[in-house]
């Protein structure tokens, strides 16, 4: 009985319970987009896209492993529900408040967001990089002006 007590405080005391990891596992960068909120008066630098691009990163409990612009040692993560305001940190929203005639909706279902509410991972790392889910198998992340699409290997 004390233990099923331990236990279960652990688990309650977890900001991610067990039936939520579907994004734990190894991920593949399949492609690089130029992030929509990115200045259109410069390009941003294609060097990092190109060397992330193909790269995996692995999500596991106790830690990220892949490159070192999303790897982390101890993450904290915490699994929320996101409208299209909020993906990428808000940057739809900044958008729309910049320019009334941004529809967030709309720029999420160009980056292939369908519906209205998605899952996002955020890692809790000193990276600040979320994962942002379109479905079970494709996450997308936000960095430096470039959109990275994963896909679940």
């Amino acid at each position: 009985m004390r233990l099923a007590t331990v236990f279960a405080a652990v688990a309650l005391s977890c900001p991610v319970f067990a039936a939520d990891s579907f994004y734990l596992g190894r991920w593949k960068i399949t492609s690089a987009l130029v992030a929509p909120w990115a200045d259109t008066a410069r390009k941003p630098d294609d060097a990092e896209s190109k060397m992330l691009a193909g790269k995996t990163v692995t999500i596991g409990a106790a830690g990220i492993a892949g490159p070192r612009q999303v790897a982390c040692k101890e993450p904290r993560y915490r699994l929320r529900d996101d409208g299209a305001d909020m993906l990428f940190q808000g940057a739809f929203d900044e958008m729309r408040r910049r320019d009334p005639s941004v529809d967030p909706l709309k720029m999420a279902a160009k980056l292939g967001f369908r519906g209205s509410s998605w899952k996002t991972l955020e890692t809790g790392c000193e990276d600040e990089i979320e994962f942002h889910f379109v479905d079970a198998t494709t996450a997308e992340f936000g960095l430096n002006d470039y959109v990275y699409v994963l896909k679940k290997q």
